[in-house]
């Protein structure tokens, strides 16, 4: 289970929006539908989910019923406050949100739209690990709307899956792009590198195999030792070693190479989409792409978070307590807040820096612009682009990606 909610406003119990809350009725609009649920705990994860021991009483054969039931509410509210806006994107995350049956999955995509609505061409994404995807699965969540598969592949290594604690074996994640494939899916795949024991061979080794199934999409996540982990506990006993900075800082580099050598561009840190060629689609995250833009979702789920016109919420986190709250006609938000204009800054240079796109120079204040030259002659931001009006890191910049925000907010 994931460390506390953060600390904030008590959230109205009907779920109301503030009054003085201004929505822009032309801002995108995305779902995030989160399914806490997973077989095992992996040792490095800190997400909000849940084994099957752990549930106390929450069903997960009642979970798809519990969350229309916030869909329902999300729908009254922003219903009151004008015209409702359709999906621009939809993402289905979890823990693993394929442990539940397709037709769940289905029925909670059906009620998202048939209370919003949806765009033309929208996004509709479902991460899952590769032992619960079967052709008749990925052939159903595709009947129902789902446009995309994201598999959690992690490593093609298997004394590296074995070290993060990921039950799935290498082979199987072909099984699994072959059957989303073949269902009309466009493919992403997550890897994580820098995990004990880890080599940079064997972080070839990944790479590799990932790209000989030749995915539309990778994220690439360095491995982020979080408090309160089975890894993170491992490590201060002195049984694994911690990741290696620079180790870390070597696979990422390779990554970039491999990738870029394959045909995939980097957009954002820490993700590659296929480059477009001859027309071919934008293979780029949509619904990611939402967040660093800080346009508007709804989190859907126990845990889940959402940020409407600058407010943010978070629900509680148990699906137990997350049914029992909707169960009598309440809100499941826990808590809320409304960042102040410092903070919103500081959390747009983060985000927006992070992207290929670049952050436009002109939205940076006065000091944060006269910073830009020292961070072109230390090599970390794109000359050419900053003539163009642009901030974008340079690949060492990435990798100091966090550097690059200090100097420009400090």
């Amino acid at each position: 289970m994931a460390g506390p909610l953060p600390l904030g406003d008590p959230a109205p119990a009907d779920g109301r929006l503030p009054a003085d809350l201004r929505l822009d009725p032309d801002a995108a609009f995305s779902a995030y539908l989160h399914v806490p649920f997973c077989r095992v705990r992996c040792g490095y994860c800190d997400f909000n989910t849940y084994t099957a021991s752990e549930l106390r009483g929450a069903r997960q054969d009642a979970y798809a019923d519990t969350l229309i039931q916030e869909i329902a509410l999300a729908r009254e509210v922003l219903a009151e406050r004008g015209p409702l806006r359709p999906l621009s994107t939809v993402f289905f995350g979890g823990g693993t949100p394929t442990l539940l049956p397709a037709g769940d999955l289905g029925r909670m995509l059906g009620a998202a739209i048939d209370a919003f609505g949806i765009v033309d061409g929208a996004e509709v994404t479902v991460e899952a690990n590769p032992d619960t995807v079967t052709p008749a699965v990925a052939r159903e969540l595709a009947d129902a709307g789902v446009t995309r598969m994201s598999i959690g592949m992690q490593s093609a290594v298997p004394h590296v899956l074995a070290a993060l604690d990921r039950t799935h074996r290498p082979e199987n994640v072909r099984t699994a792009v072959d059957a989303a494939r073949a269902a009309g899916l466009a493919v992403s795949v997550d890897l994580i590198y820098g995990a004990p024991g880890e080599s940079l061979d064997d972080w070839r080794t990944s790479l590799e195999t990932a790209v000989g199934l030749d995915p539309d999409h990778l994220s690439a996540y360095a491995l982020i030792i979080e408090d309160g982990t089975k890894l993170a506990r491992q490590i201060r006993r002195g049984e694994v070693p911690a990741p290696d900075d620079d180790l870390q800082a070597d696979m990422y580099e390779l990554a970039d190479s491999v990738l870029s050598d394959a045909g995939y561009d980097w957009y954002e840190v820490s993700n590659w989409a296929r480059r477009p060629e001859g027309g071919a689609a934008d293979q780029r995250s949509r619904h990611n792409m939402a967040y660093w833009r800080g346009t508007d979702w709804w989190g859907f789920g126990p845990g889940a978070h959402s940020h409407v016109a600058g407010l943010r919420w978070w629900n509680v986190k148990h699906p137990a307590a997350y049914a029992q709250r909707l169960a009598v006609g309440e809100s499941p938000a826990a808590g809320t807040e409304r960042p102040d204009a410092d903070a919103a800054e500081l959390e747009r240079i983060l985000l927006r820096s992070r992207m290929a796109e670049g952050l436009p120079l002109a939205d940076l204040g006065p000091d944060a612009r006269t910073r830009v030259a020292g961070l072109i002659a230390d090599g970390l931001v794109d000359a050419a682009a900053a003539l163009r009006g642009s901030l974008v890191l340079t690949l060492r910049g990435r990798l100091l990606a966090d550097a690059v925000v200090r100097a420009l907010t400090d």
